[in-house]
C-alpha cells in the first residue's frame, strides 16, 4: 500500500524542521530531542488509578508506573509488564503513558510500565537484567499492587519488544515466572541490517539504518554480542516453549522483516502466534496515539488477545 497520508505529513514536517538525525547527536542530546515526540501522544485517557513506585533492580531502584483500568471491580487483575522503546538509549514511562492507558482500559488489565537503565552508560545485558528483575518482582509481589500473579504477560515496542522477547527466553530457560502472553510491537530481533525491509525502508521513514546501527553500537560492548540470543532473539537455538505471541509490524519500517521472521520462527516452534502488519505505516506509530488512529486500532488488537490469554 502507499504510505499512510498521516505518516507522510509527519515525515514532511520533520524534514521541514531540518533537525539533525539522532545518530548525529550525543546520547544525551538524543534523549532531549526524543522528548519532543511526547506531544504526539495526545491527551491521555483517564484510567481508574495511576500509581508511581520504585521496585528493586540489580543496579538500583527502577521507576515503575501501574495503571488500573477504568471500571475495574475489586480483586486482583491480570497484568501486562511493559518495556518502552527508544533503541536502548532513550525512552521512559512518560513516552508510553498514553498507549499504556489505552491498553489497560481496553484489555481490562493492569499495566506495569518499567524504566530500565539506558545505554551507553549501561550496556547489554544491563537493560535486560532490569526488565527481567521487574518481571520477577511482580511475580513475587503482585498482590501489593493488585495483580493476579497467575496471569502475567510481557510486552514492549521496538527495543522494548527486543527486551520483552529476551525476557521470555530467560523466563523459560531459568524457570522463571510463568507467562500467559507476549506482545511484540515492531520488535528488534536481530543484529543484522541486510533484510529486504532494511534495503527498502532504511532511509526516509523516521527510523533509519544509520540510526539502528548507532543504537546497536551503544547497546553492545562488542558486535560479537549481537550473536547472543538474549541480544538477538531471532538467533536463539530454539523458540519452543515460549508463551503465545502477538507480533505487530509496520510496512514502511526497516525492522519489519525481522519482526515477521521472529513470528514465523515462533510458529514453526509450535508457539501460537498472531502476526499483523499495519499497511502503509511507519515505525513509531504505536506511541503516537494523538496522531495515528492506527495506534488505537493496534491497542485494540493487543487488548483482544490479552483478554483471551488472561481468561
Amino acid at each position: 500500500m502507499p504510505l499512510d497520508p498521516i505518516a507522510a505529513g509527519l515525515l514532511k514536517q520533520l524534514a521541514d524542521a531540518n533537525m539533525p538525525p539522532l545518530n548525529q547527536m550525543s546520547p544525551v542530546d538524543a534523549r532531549v530531542a526524543a522528548q519532543g515526540f511526547r506531544a504526539l501522544s495526545g491527551d491521555p485517557e483517564p484510567v481508574a488509578e495511576v500509581v508511581d513506585l520504585t521496585i528493586p533492580g540489580p543496579g538500583g531502584p527502577l521507576p515503575a508506573r501501574v495503571y488500573t483500568p477504568t471500571g475495574a471491580a475489586g480483586g486482583r487483575l491480570p497484568c501486562l509488564v511493559y518495556y518502552h522503546g527508544g533503541g536502548w538509549v532513550f525512552g521512559d514511562i512518560e513516552g508510553v503513558d498514553a498507549i499504556n492507558r489505552a491498553v489497560a482500559n481496553r484489555a481490562g488489565c493492569k499495566v506495569l510500565s518499567i524504566e530500565y537503565r539506558l545505554a551507553p552508560e549501561h550496556k547489554f545485558p544491563a537493560p535486560l537484567d532490569d526488565c527481567y528483575a521487574a518481571l520477577t518482582w511482580v511475580a513475587a509481589n503482585g498482590p501489593q499492587v493488585g495483580v493476579d500473579t497467575t496471569r502475567l504477560a510481557v510486552g514492549g515496542d521496538s527495543a522494548g519488544g527486543n527486551l520483552a522477547a529476551a525476557v521470555t527466553l530467560r523466563a523459560r530457560d531459568e524457570r522463571g515466572p510463568a507467562l500467559r502472553y507476549q506482545v511484540l510491537v515492531y520488535p528488534v530481533t536481530d543484529h543484522d541490517f541486510g533484510t529486504v525491509s532494511y534495503r527498502e525502508n532504511g532511509d526516509n521513514y523516521l527510523l533509519t539504518r544509520d540510526m539502528m546501527q548507532w543504537f546497536w553500537n551503544h547497546y553492545l560492548s562488542d558486535a560479537a554480542e549481537g550473536h547472543q540470543a538474549l541480544a538477538s532473539p531471532l538467533k536463539a537455538g530454539s523458540l519452543a516453549g515460549l508463551p503465545p505471541a502477538l507480533v505487530i509490524t509496520a510496512e514502511f519500517d526497516p525492522l519489519r522483516d525481522e519482526g515477521e521472521a521472529y513470528a514465523a520462527r515462533l510458529k514453526d516452534a509450535g508457539v501460537r502466534v498472531r502476526q499483523k502488519r499495519f499497511a502503509g505505516q511507519i515505525h513509531g506509530f504505536w506511541q503516537m496515539v494523538g496522531v495515528f488512529p492506527t495506534a488505537l486500532e493496534a491497542a485494540g488488537d493487543v487488548a483482544a488477545d490479552l483478554k483471551v490469554a488472561f481468561a
